[in-house]
C-alpha cells in the first residue's frame, strides 16, 4: 500500500518532533494495536515503537487511511 504525508506532517510534525521516523507512522497504520475513527472523518491508529524504548505511538489518519497527518507519544493509551 502506498502511503503519503499531508503538509500539516511535513511541515510542522516532523519540525515539532524531529525524533518521529515516517516509517514508524506507516508500521502503526499497516498493523496497529488499535484503531478509532475519529471526528472529522479521521483515524486514530497506536503502535508500540521499539525505537522510543517501548512507547505507544498514536497516528492520525485522513479518512483514506493512506494520508498521514498527525503522530505523536500517547503517554495516556490503556490496552
Amino acid at each position: 500500500m502506498k502511503y503519503k504525508f499531508t503538509n500539516y506532517f511535513e511541515n510542522e510534525i516532523l519540525r515539532k518532533r524531529p525524533y518521529i521516523k515516517k516509517e514508524w507512522c506507516i508500521r502503526i497504520v499497516a498493523n496497529p494495536i488499535r484503531v478509532e475513527r475519529q471526528e472529522n472523518n479521521r483515524f486514530r491508529f497506536w503502535g508500540i515503537v521499539d525505537e522510543l524504548e517501548g512507547r505507544v505511538l498514536r497516528v492520525i489518519t485522513l479518512e483514506d487511511k493512506t494520508t498521514i497527518h498527525n503522530a505523536f507519544p500517547d503517554r495516556s493509551f490503556k490496552l
